[in-house]
């Protein structure tokens, strides 16, 4: 006499309800620790970007400033030009309009109102940082005249 083999009807074949959730609750605790983590890394990588963008304009404007007497732009716009000066083609200094991390352009003023950078003939430089709202180099805006040492 012949024995029968046992079915497969009596296996599992997939996952339960339970354990579907379960697994599916472990990754949302997993994830609710990791992404404020990521988040603030990312703000504050942002942010050290925008100051390294900020010394980057600074140079093309002593860039400029050395092409024409010492005298810097009187708008970020005048560096996308170029120009003759004394025979000599100069510009354009930038390709496209400098932004910040965040896409915003970088607001200019020329004469400086920052008591620091009147002392050294610079203008200031400022972003709107991570709110992207002009709190006219207050608040958290990203400036040229904080003196920061962090980047």
């Amino acid at each position: 006499m012949q024995m029968k083999r046992p079915t497969t009807r009596g296996r599992r074949r997939g996952f339960t309800l339970i354990e579907v959730l379960l697994v599916l609750a472990i990754l949302g605790v997993i994830a609710a620790m990791v992404v404020p983590n990521l988040l603030g890394t990312q703000r504050s990588s942002m942010i050290k970007q925008t100051k390294i963008s900020i010394r980057g304009v600074e140079n093309v404007l002593r860039l400029y400033a050395h092409d024409h007497d010492g005298n810097y732009p009187q708008s970020l716009d005048q560096l996308l030009l170029k120009e003759e000066i004394a025979g000599d083609v100069k510009g354009p200094y930038v390709r496209e309009m400098p932004k910040d991390a965040w896409g915003t352009p970088f607001f200019y003023q020329n004469p400086s109102k920052q008591p620091i950078n009147q002392n050294v003939e610079q203008p200031d430089v400022w972003s709107a940082g991570p709110n992207k709202q002009d709190d006219g180099g207050s608040g958290d805006d990203i400036n040229n005249w904080t003196q920061e040492t962090d980047v």
